[in-house]
């Protein structure tokens, strides 16, 4: 995968700039150098990762961190960027549910909050429905509602060139997208995708519902009715791993298991992601521990989600 031709180098410098001002993403000028800890270094089973100081952007393990590879779910990470870094979004705003959202699932046997068509959900709601149950349904109705054109097509069309365009403004020129959900050939490395992670902590929506381990919530049904919906979030780490924030998982097959994570103990943030691994709780857990100094592994049991939740 090559490096994407940036179309504003502006754009990118701007970015730059943005990430400078906030201590989640200021960039450590060793950032491209692992730090050396006091405990070996992890052997992890994904194919790349990499873990980073929360706050400084350091690299403190890696490990083909700077290979592209396809990302899944994880992609739902920048679409819902996109949306909340739209400074004019209104987040009780009413989205109609289209029975296409429900139809785009079932043409790409892809995970779904289970939309009905009629209900008139928020876009904060939306939010919770693409990054606990992973729902495309709602990842469309995301794009559908933010993109712009007069139809449909162009609409979500629009929305991944600002998913695109919000990459070039971060300085992620390996990371590309080409779906709204990340079930296309959406790709990016180990580090680019850590350093979109921590971007996207910084906003205080973003970081309260990627640690919430259930939503429920209700919207008024196309019968006049309430419809209550409940969304499990597919991170089994979160609740298993003391100190656990957030943030996505993400699984296709020539992804993998994917997982973008973030822990906080004592006062220091860690965020990390493992691609294409056998065991990504496992890697994550092994991550976090070499970067806190902890054993934690050794003990670690996977909280049980409960019954009929999405698998991502």
């Amino acid at each position: 995968m090559t490096a994407r031709t940036f179309t504003s180098r502006a754009a990118a410098v701007t970015g730059g700039a943005l990430l400078a001002l906030s201590p989640l993403t200021a960039q450590a000028a060793s950032a491209a150098q692992p730090v050396q800890l006091a405990q070996p270094a992890p052997t992890v089973a994904a194919k790349g990762a990499t873990l980073v100081d929360g706050t400084t952007g350091g690299t403190l393990f890696g490990k083909d961190a700077d290979t592209a590879r396809p990302i899944a779910s994880t992609a739902k990470i920048m679409a819902a960027s996109v949306v909340l870094d739209d400074k004019g979004v209104d987040l009780e705003q009413r989205v109609p549910v289209r029975q296409e959202y429900r139809d785009y699932v079932t043409k790409h046997a892809a995970s779904t909050a289970d939309l009905q068509t009629g209900d008139k959900v928020t876009v904060r709601q939306l939010l919770y429905a693409t990054l606990l149950p992973s729902g495309a349904d709602a990842a469309y109705a995301l794009a559908d509602t933010f993109g712009t054109g007069p139809t449909r097509t162009e609409r979500t069309t629009s929305f991944i060139a600002k998913m695109n365009a919000k990459a070039d403004e971060l300085d992620l020129p390996h990371t590309d997208f080409t779906s709204i959900d990340g079930g296309g050939s959406d790709s990016s490395t180990p580090g680019e995708l850590a350093k979109l992670a921590r971007h996207a902590m910084r906003n205080d929506t973003f970081r309260t519902i990627v640690k919430t381990r259930q939503y429920k919530g209700e919207a008024p049904a196309a019968n006049g009715r309430t419809r209550y919906y409940t969304w499990n979030n597919t991170n089994q780490l979160l609740g298993s791993y003391a100190g656990v924030i957030g943030i996505k998982t993400g699984t296709t097959t020539p992804a993998g298991d994917c997982l973008v994570f973030a822990a906080t103990r004592g006062g220091k943030t860690l965020v990390g992601t493992v691609l294409n691994s056998k065991d990504r709780y496992a890697d994550a857990a092994k991550m976090l521990d070499y970067g806190f100094g902890t054993t934690t592994t050794k003990t670690l049991k996977l909280r049980a989600l409960p019954t009929n939740t999405q698998r991502d």
